[in-house]
């Protein structure tokens, strides 16, 4: 027996933030999630979202910083990526980048 009824168009409600807190996401991740869903639920329009003074909020909502944390490792890391130039490695580059930074990891 079928508790719901699927049926063509959108839906009233998203139940994506209650299952990444029955996943175990971290909950400031889960609290940053609902923080930028009432953002846009407020909204009228993409164009109200990034008038004015909220812009730079907005933008901020969107990703969680990874390299606001202090922790050396996590700043070497940053140091790294920042002083690599993407669009001139060959893949066998890239995948040795990739490894050189996962060893910085697991040096931690």
């Amino acid at each position: 027996m079928f508790l719901r009824k699927l049926v063509k168009g959108g839906s009233e409600h998203s139940f994506g933030i209650h299952v990444a807190k029955l996943a175990g996401m971290p909950s400031q991740v889960v609290h940053k999630a609902e923080k930028m869903l009432n953002l846009l639920e407020n909204a009228h329009s993409n164009t109200e979202l990034v008038k004015g003074a909220q812009t730079q909020a907005v933008k901020d909502a969107f990703q969680l910083s990874f390299f606001q944390l202090d922790d050396p490792a996590l700043e070497s890391i940053r140091d790294e990526i920042l002083k690599t130039d993407i669009n001139t490695l060959t893949p066998v580059e890239a995948l040795i980048k990739l490894n050189s930074i996962k060893n910085l990891l697991s040096k931690k």
